[in-house]
């Protein structure tokens, strides 16, 4: 009896990587939900508002926007236009997953529910569209499940956690982004533009409302891939 052809073979190993990669990144971003509960109790939200926004809303920066606002003192209505301008980048990632993920009716629901920027980073990371789908459904669902169970537990332990970020959860979804995004930087025009966008948003940081600054620096990509298209990731 033969063993699997040598591109099958390839297939599973390159499947297996992509499914260790989502459980990696599902979990750094899960256990960052312990803290965005811990902080949503801590500016007054029940437990159940804790875990419908992480239910329903399911995008961290706009959450951990909105509690801001609300732990400051600002009103629902503030709190809740911060959030919206936070995750219109939302937007523009299910424009450029809707060809590849292909999803319609229910299926296509949950999809949009689910592109996120973990599930996003790491299917765009796969330089094979089915690879590429694979990675954002495992790593999308996997956010989801451990970001709303973490949601719970942080929120249910609430003060005895004491300042979340002293635990570094505040820095773990960052620091998987970060591990997804590094290998992508090898060339000098990806190199550049990073620099550009870090430039702009950090100039305005302080003069524009949370949100505008990394929609600003979407731009300088934007910009950079009009005047110089590369290779895209299509579906067959």
């Amino acid at each position: 009896m033969t063993g699997p052809e040598p591109a099958e073979d390839d297939v599973v190993h390159r499947r297996r990587a992509v499914r260790r990669q989502a459980l990696s990144v599902a979990t750094a971003t899960g256990l960052y939900g312990v803290s965005f509960g811990a902080l949503a109790v801590a500016a007054g939200l029940s437990v159940w508002q804790a875990c419908a926004l992480s239910l329903l809303m399911f995008t961290g920066g706009s959450q951990f926007a909105f509690v801001g606002v609300i732990g400051a003192g600002g009103t629902g209505v503030a709190a809740a236009a911060t959030a919206g301008l936070l995750g219109a980048r939302n937007a523009l990632y299910g424009v450029a997953m809707a060809p590849l993920v292909g999803a319609r009716g229910p299926r296509g629901w949950a999809a949009a529910q689910l592109t996120i920027d973990e599930s996003t980073a790491v299917a765009t990371a796969q330089g094979d569209p089915a690879d590429a789908r694979a990675g954002f459904w495992w790593t999308g669902l996997g956010v989801f499940a451990l970001w709303n169970a973490f949601t719970l537990l942080g929120a249910l332990v609430g003060d005895a956690l004491g300042d979340p970020t002293r635990w570094g959860l505040d820095a773990a979804a960052g620091a998987a982004f970060l591990g997804l995004l590094w290998p992508r930087l090898a060339a000098r025009t990806a190199q550049l533009v990073a620099a550009g966008a870090i430039a702009v948003a950090l100039l305005l940081t302080p003069l524009v409302p949370a949100g505008l600054p990394i929609l600003a620096a979407a731009v300088v990509a934007v910009v950079v891939g009009w005047r110089e298209p590369g290779p895209r990731l299509v579906a067959p």
